[in-house]
C-alpha cells in the first residue's frame, strides 16, 4: 500500500485548475493535507473553484506566457513556499479535420498543449534543482501513443509531452527531482463533451485521473495510465504490425469517434470556448 502521507505540507501548483482534472486532483490532494495553489486562464472560474474549495492560492494564469507563469510561482511561494509539486495540465482538445483548423487555433494548441508544459517545466526546475528536491508531473494523454482521426494536432502535442517528459526524466536522473507523466484516455469532463468512448473501452472520471495521481507523488512513479484497459489495449496496438493497429482501431470505431459521432450540439459550449468564439 502506498504511502500517501508523504503529501501533508507539500506546496501543490496545478495549471487548468479550475475545472476538470486540474480541480478533482486539487481536491484530491487537499483532503490529504498539500497546500493547494490553482491558476487558470478563465479567472472568473478559477476564482470561484478556489474560493468554492478554499483553496490555500487560486488566480489567472497563462501558461503561454513566460511572465504570467514566473509571476504566478512566485507568489505561490511568497504566500505558502518553497513549490514541491508542478502539475502541468492546461490543455485543450479541438476537434475536426485538419484541413478546416484554422491557423490561429493549431498555434494555440501548440502553444498551450506543448509550450505551457515546457516552460512551466522550466521553470520549476530552476526552482528544484537548487533544493535538489521536487516533483513535475506532466498531463499527456493515451492519444500521444496512438493516432485519432479528428485530433491530428492535439496527437502531435500528446506525442511530445510524452517525448518531453521522459527526456527530462533522464536528463535529471539523481537530480532529486521526479518527472512523471500521465496518461488518461477519454475522461467524463468539459474537454470530452459530446464524445463517445470507442468500443470495449469507456470514458475515465476526473476522479480516478486524481487517484492517479495522488499515488504518482505517493510511489513517485514515472508513467500511469488511466483506465488500466485503455492503457493495455493502447500498449498492445502500439507494438502491432501498423496495418492490424489501424484495422482494430477501426473495428473499435477510433476513426468515427471524434469526428461523425461527435454530437456538435452537446460540445459546443466547449468548442467555443477554446476556440475563443464564446459569445
Amino acid at each position: 500500500m502506498t504511502d500517501v502521507s508523504i503529501i501533508r505540507g507539500k506546496v501543490v501548483v496545478i495549471t487548468g485548475g479550475a475545472r476538470g482534472i486540474g480541480l478533482s486532483t486539487a481536491k484530491a490532494l487537499q483532503k490529504l493535507g498539500a497546500k493547494i495553489a490553482i491558476g487558470d486562464i478563465d479567472e472568473t472560474a478559477v476564482k470561484e473553484s478556489g474560493a468554492a474549495s478554499d483553496f490555500e492560492h487560486y488566480g489567472p494564469l497563462d501558461v503561454t506566457d513566460q511572465r504570467s507563469f514566473n509571476d504566478f510561482l512566485d507568489e505561490v511561494e511568497r504566500q505558502l513556499g518553497p513549490i514541491d509539486v508542478l502539475i502541468n495540465n492546461a490543455g485543450i482538445m479541438p476537434t475536426g479535420k485538419l484541413i478546416d483548423e484554422p491557423d490561429a487555433l493549431t498555434r494555440r494548441i501548440l502553444d498551450i498543449n506543448v509550450y505551457g508544459v515546457i516552460l512551466g517545466s522550466k521553470l520549476a526546475l530552476a526552482r528544484m534543482l537548487p533544493r535538489h528536491s521536487g516533483h513535475i508531473i506532466n498531463i499527456a494523454s493515451l492519444a500521444g501513443e496512438t493516432h485519432i482521426p479528428g485530433l491530428a494536432t492535439y496527437n502531435a502535442s500528446k506525442h511530445a509531452v510524452l517525448g518531453f517528459s521522459d527526456t527530462l526524466r533522464e536528463e535529471y536522473r539523481g537530480s532529486g527531482v521526479a518527472i512523471s507523466s500521465v496518461l488518461p484516455t477519454l475522461t467524463n469532463t468539459d474537454l470530452g463533451s459530446g464524445v463517445t468512448a470507442p468500443k470495449l473501452l469507456r470514458a475515465a472520471e476526473p476522479e480516478e485521473i486524481a487517484t492517479a495521481i495522488v499515488q504518482m507523488l505517493a510511489s513517485r512513479r514515472s508513467k500511469v495510465r488511466v483506465t488500466t484497459v485503455a492503457g493495455v489495449i493502447s500498449q498492445i496496438v502500439g507494438l502491432l504490425p501498423q496495418s492490424v493497429g489501424d484495422a482494430i482501431g477501426r473495428s473499435l470505431g477510433s476513426q468515427r469517434a471524434f469526428l461523425d459521432d461527435v454530437d456538435a450540439t452537446a460540445r459546443k459550449k466547449y468548442e467555443d470556448r477554446v476556440r475563443g468564439t464564446e459569445e
